[in-house]
């Protein structure tokens, strides 16, 4: 009894057997999940033709709604399925706006053909026959071991089987209970690491940005508060918020074991969410669903999402995570919308966009005033104005505290709060004590945040302890292993600690993420200059500059990297400019720039005066004054002790 020649197509290497669901490459079964077989074998039965996106939905997903992300999802898994590793094969072209094609050659075969694999499958079904001709096989399978003794009892019927065809036969059965074993059954362990991608729209006009971010981010925010599972933060997704990107391949450059894809649709009063939760090592669903609610109960699909995506990944939930899952930390729809959006501009991290973040965080807490979160939004947003050189710290760092002491005060179990207090405590306050307590709270809340982790390790190398905050650093990179920031700060550490090898090494790695992020340019020009190779180093304070033309923290930046290699003229032409934009109020200037500029260009009275400046105008990272080699040209003199004390630091 042969294959049925009208249901097998050979492509290529491969060989897909329709009726048994198997494709093979060159004898060996090559592992599909059942939807993906289904695409496959829609694309393979119009070889050469245009198969519409509505059709192949229509064919593989039956009687239900589903979002055009998931064909996008098995179009992906097919093609590097079929490519095997080798980027420049194609076997599905794209056809844009329209739907997919197959494009390599197909042959429906009309015989069983040479096949040694097609041959073993003959041969086991003729044995069958042999052994009872009017007996229907019903196989029950008990266990590999079993099929093995079966295999090789050559003790009864009369027309017994051979070794060779039985240990074919085996051998067949043996491959296809892994193939559906690998299918169908979870891995040894479930997911640790998880990453929830920004959502998509279900329809190309009915884009909502904060809406898409916003569902992400709550999510992540909610479980993130889960110990037996460490969540990507919402910074490290940002960059997979574009339209057609492969969830799968996002899951590999973060790094975890899972993903939550998502999308969601608001028309009128209503909300749609579709999610699915998938294993990144072979693409298999662990869970999917869809919701459809009145945009008002918009907290009860996140509540849903969250209380199933646990279940799905087999976690045993203590009733304190239940409940930090489903907690809401606000019931005003509208609150949270803003509350949206002023994330959605605190992650764009420019100066524009932090101001519109303030204003938005502060119209939800106006629309409720209890919600703990939004003023951790607000915290930090003022923080970050004042430490990315943007506004005085006196200016914004008192509002910042205020802000983080109410979230505090509304809710102390919120790991945000106490990070966004003990960045005040730290940068503005200089309390070293409140802000380790702080850090140390907000980790004890959250451990797996990469944030509070991070900020330690400031604490920690400002302090002198430099192994403890090399491996904190490192922690939080652990966390958020994609974070431009924490990838370009983690060198900083080895360039306080005199290591510019290890900081260059770190920093072309950050750069390798981004080569247009400014901060990483520029603290390879520091680390050129320490280790001697000031062409370099002028080169990357350039380059940083240039990314940053409008802004005055690379201008002192660049005045400073001049005088630290030498460059005497230069750096006062430079610093020409900061002091006349400072005498002006144009733009808020940091003063440490022009004091730094000066201790390295020997001009140690004037370095001092400025550095006083720094002092009177609160400038933050002045916690690094006993680190930082840019005050090497001020240390051996008595008065800089003298500065130290003032910071906290004897």
């Amino acid at each position: 009894m042969g294959l049925s020649a009208k249901h097998l197509y050979e492509f290529g290497p491969f060989v897909l057997d329709a009726d048994e669901r198997v494709l093979l490459r060159e004898g060996q079964p090559v592992s599909l999940a059942p939807k993906a077989f289904d695409t496959l074998l829609a694309l393979i039965e119009k070889s050469g033709r245009i198969v519409g996106k509505d059709e192949l939905l229509n064919r593989v997903w039956p009687d239900s709604f589903v979002e055009e992300g998931n064909l996008a999802f098995n179009i992906s898994v097919l093609r590097k399925a079929l490519a095997g590793g080798a980027d420049d094969v194609q076997f599905i072209e794209t056809v844009p706006k329209r739907g997919y094609r197959f494009v390599t050659p197909v042959r429906q075969m009309n015989d069983a053909g040479p096949d040694v694999l097609f041959e073993s499958q003959t041969v086991s079904r003729v044995v069958i026959e042999e052994q009872r001709e009017d007996f229907e096989p019903q196989i029950q399978i008990s266990s590999p071991k079993d099929l093995v003794e079966r295999a090789a009892d050559t003790s009864s019927p009369p027309r017994t089987i051979s070794k060779r065809s039985a240990l074919i036969a085996c051998v067949l059965v043996l491959g296809i209970v892994a193939v559906i074993a690998y299918l169908r059954v979870p891995g040894p362990t479930s997911p640790r690491t998880l990453a929830v991608l920004p959502f998509k729209p279900l329809a190309a006009n009915s884009s909502d940005e904060y809406l898409e971010l916003g569902m992400a981010d709550a999510l992540i925010t909610r479980l993130s508060n889960l110990k037996q599972i460490v969540v990507r933060p919402t910074s490290s997704v940002l960059k997979y918020a574009a339209a057609g990107q492969d969830p799968i391949a996002a899951g590999r450059e973060l790094a975890v074991d899972a993903v939550l894809d998502g999308s969601v649709q608001r028309s009128g009063d209503m909300i749609r969410v579709t999610v699915r939760l998938v294993r990144v090592g072979d693409g298999v669903p662990l869970w999917a669903d869809k919701f459809d609610e009145n945009f008002t109960n918009i907290f009860s699909v996140q509540d849903s999402i969250s209380e199933r995506m646990a279940r799905a990944l087999t976690l045993n939930l203590s009733g304190e995570e239940k409940n930090k899952i489903t907690k809401r930390h606000t019931d005003d729809v509208e609150a949270y919308q803003l509350y949206l959006r002023g994330r959605y501009y605190w992650n764009k991290r420019t100066e524009g966009s932090y101001q519109k973040a303030v204003d938005f965080f502060q119209q939800a807490i106006n629309k409720d005033s209890g919600y703990a979160l939004a003023y951790s939004g607000l915290a930090d947003s003022y923080s970050f104005l004042s430490s990315q050189g943007i506004q005085s710290p006196r200016d914004v760092f008192p509002l910042a505290e205020a802000a983080a002491k109410k979230a505090i005060e509304l809710d102390d179990t919120l790991a945000e709060a106490h990070t966004s207090l003990a960045y005040v405590r730290l940068y503005y306050d200089w309390d070293w004590a409140g802000a380790e307590r702080e850090y140390i709270r907000a980790i004890k809340l959250n451990p797996n945040y990469a944030t509070p982790h991070h900020g330690y390790a400031y604490y920690l190398i400002s302090t002198g302890r430099t192994d403890e905050a090399i491996a904190e650093i490192k922690r939080a990179q652990e966390l958020d292993p994609l974070s431009l920031i924490i990838n370009t700060d983690h060198a900083e550490f080895y360039y306080f600690a005199r290591r510019p090898d290890q900081a260059i090494e770190q920093l072309q790695k950050a750069i390798e993420l981004d080569p247009s992020f400014v901060r990483a340019h520029f603290l390879l020009g520091r680390a050129y200059a320490q280790k001697g190779n000031c062409e370099q180093a002028i080169a990357e304070f350039q380059k940083a500059r240039s990314l940053e033309e409008n802004g005055v923290e690379m201008l002192g930046a660049l005045a400073q990297g001049y005088a630290s290699c030498g460059k005497g003229p230069e750096a006062r032409k430079v610093l020409s400019e900061l002091l006349a934009i400072d005498s002006s109020n144009q733009h808020y200037v940091s003063p440490h720039w022009i004091a730094s500029t000066y201790a390295a260009l020997g001009d140690t009275n004037d370095g001092f005066a400025w550095l006083d400046k720094a002092f009177e105008r609160r400038f933050g990272p002045l916690i690094y004054l006993k680190v930082n080699p840019i005050w090497d040209g001020l240390r051996s003199d008595p008065r800089f002790a003298e500065r130290l004390k003032l910071v906290g630091l004897n």
